[in-house]
């Protein structure tokens, strides 16, 4: 069943340069107000939860952090996450970091590689959905902390589950796509527009549905027909075997067939593409870049730097998560013993996402932005609800109600 893509989320860069971290809300400077609260926020989410580790304080930590097959350099999620470690450790030299690649993707060896390793470090950051079930491990070996990003874990039997030395943490990248949508189906001159997407994965898919109700609250206020296309032979299948449509490559490190994806929706007449597939997703620049007017929607960190080419650039905007930041502010909270374990997921009303409107960082027109913005200010306070994963909410993009 065709779906329409949802919300993406309205955050700006946060500064490179972040104070020493007492605690998670230590000085954090931002270039942009989305991103100032992000510390209390995230900290606030996790307040009155029953599950608390704390310890003495230790700021020369053994950090692993375990990434898809598209490694920490992907320019993209996996990376953001690691710069939240590197700048702890800038701040912390006596600490220290792994990158450990999980080179196919699958679940269980994803789990696997974590078992591997859990001995021989104090913290594992493990970077995305397929991490999951990582609930045992971790139950199995209490000294250890992990940071879990984009999933909550479960246990043997596949139930979610909360543990004392796990804080994971989920954003709600309907949000953060309903602003790329939007942008997208403000910005278009062919009135064709896309996502692709790596795997079916509930961050993914609500990238999907996010930006599909963003391109539909245009079509609804503007009075525009933009259509969201849709290649059936790359329609994903989520992980309750919902078949999601949309344009999947079925893995986030193929960069070869991302660009076949990327070139099939160009020849389609696509002008503008958001991309949400890691390391495949460079094929999709590269499709792009090869092509006349078409720009791309960043994912998860500013891209804006990938998309130069030439003396010109094809990133129109970038959907933000500042998972580097969550990630930093762990750590730090680790380092002071006061680590919390619990399962938190971040909402645009905790400033935790958003998508990049900075000039010089973006290609948006001043009316757009203040047209999503305007929107997004809705999102934030619950009046606009966009659709997302089934494991999310019960909205679809044809149920998307436009305010």
């Amino acid at each position: 069943m065709k779906k329409k893509l949802v919300s993406l989320m309205l955050v700006v860069a946060m500064a490179g340069s972040m104070a020493a971290c007492g605690s998670s809300n230590a000085g954090s400077e931002t270039t942009d107000s989305a991103s100032k609260n992000t510390a209390a926020s995230t900290e606030e989410a996790v307040e009155g939860t029953e599950s608390a580790t704390t310890g003495e304080a230790n700021s020369a930590l053994k950090i692993a952090i375990v990434s898809s097959p598209s490694g920490v350099d992907d320019g993209s999620f996996n990376e953001d996450n690691y710069n939240g470690i590197q700048s702890f450790i800038a701040e912390n030299p006596d600490s220290t970091v792994t990158p450990i690649q999980e080179t196919t993707g699958d679940t269980d060896a994803a789990v696997q590689a974590v078992a591997d390793i859990v001995a021989d470090y104090d913290v594992i950051v493990c970077c995305g959905f397929q991490f999951a079930g990582i609930g045992t491990i971790a139950q199995d070996n209490p000294d250890v902390k992990f940071i879990l990003v984009d999933t909550f874990p479960t246990d043997a039997d596949g139930n979610t589950i909360e543990a004392d030395n796990i804080y994971a943490m989920c954003y709600a990248e309907q949000e953060s796509a309903f602003c790329a949508g939007m942008a997208a189906a403000l910005e278009t001159k062919t009135d064709k527009v896309a996502v692709v997407n790596g795997i079916a994965y509930p961050s993914n898919v609500n990238y999907q549905y996010g930006f599909e109700c963003g391109v539909a609250y245009v079509n609804e206020t503007e009075g525009k027909e933009v259509e969201c296309v849709e290649l059936p032979s790359y329609a994903g299948t989520d992980v309750m075997g919902n078949d999601v449509g949309g344009n999947y490559v079925g893995t986030f490190a193929d960069e070869a067939t991302g660009k076949v994806v990327g070139q099939a929706l160009i020849d389609e007449g696509v002008d503008v593409i958001l991309v949400a597939a890691g390391g495949s997703g460079n094929g999709v620049f590269t499709a792009a870049k090869e092509a006349t007017d078409v720009k791309v929607i960043g994912c998860d960190v500013d891209q804006f730097d990938d998309g130069v080419n030439g003396d010109a650039n094809i990133v129109l905007t970038s959907a933000i998560k500042n998972m580097h930041l969550s990630v930093y502010n762990a750590l730090c909270d680790i380092a002071a013993g006061n680590f919390k374990g619990g399962n938190v997921t971040l909402h645009a009303d905790t400033e935790a996402t958003g998508y990049v409107s900075e000039e010089g960082r973006c290609q948006l027109s001043a009316d757009s932005i203040t047209k999503i913005d305007d929107a997004f200010a809705k999102v934030k306070d619950g009046t606009i609800v966009p659709a997302a994963d089934a494991t999310v909410n019960d909205i679809t993009p044809e149920d998307f109600e436009v305010k």
